[in-house]
């Protein structure tokens, strides 16, 4: 471990086990990473719903499947970049980001559904991007202390961290 390793043990735990500390910056860095490939597929499965003039509900299914795809493929691709085979890629993304963007997606839709005509709204409409971008700035700060918690006790992206 050097001193630039956000994830080193930081001292003993409770039981006598090692601690893992994390900064915030490393939580920004890992939600901006996770939030960057969830609002690209979040806002491609809009324009398509909205394209082929879907409902509400298939629109947003389809925005959540892409967000979570999207999200997963920037990991993915990180990981076999740095060497894993596909088959180990795939566990790393899975088990870095899977609660990362479960979070993310809760919480942008929560607010998407609660912003009044915002589920109405068109792509041309202030409104409907507003409250896009809005749920997704809502969900990074949601996100960010969730990610320190998880990386600090060595999951979600703490596991991506060991093939960088």
């Amino acid at each position: 471990m050097t001193a630039m390793d956000h994830t080193a043990p930081v001292g003993g735990g409770p039981h006598g086990g090692t601690s893992w500390g994390t900064s915030w910056g490393t939580a920004a860095k890992a939600t901006l990473h996770c939030l960057t490939g969830c609002a690209l597929g979040e806002i491609l499965g809009m324009v398509i719903g909205t394209a082929l003039m879907w409902g509400n509900v298939e629109t947003m299914v389809l925005a959540i499947a892409l967000a979570f795809l999207f999200g997963y493929s920037f990991t993915l691709f990180a990981v076999r970049r740095a060497g894993l085979d596909v088959k180990s890629a795939i566990k790393v993304a899975l088990a870095a980001d899977t609660v990362s963007i479960a979070v993310m997606e809760l919480v942008d839709n929560v607010i998407i559904v609660l912003v009044p005509g915002a589920m109405d709204a068109h792509l041309s409409d202030g409104l409907f991007w507003s409250a896009l971008l809005g749920g997704f700035a809502v969900a990074f700060l949601i996100t960010t202390p969730v990610n320190k918690w998880m990386i600090g006790r060595g999951k979600g992206h703490a596991v991506v961290h060991a093939h960088h």
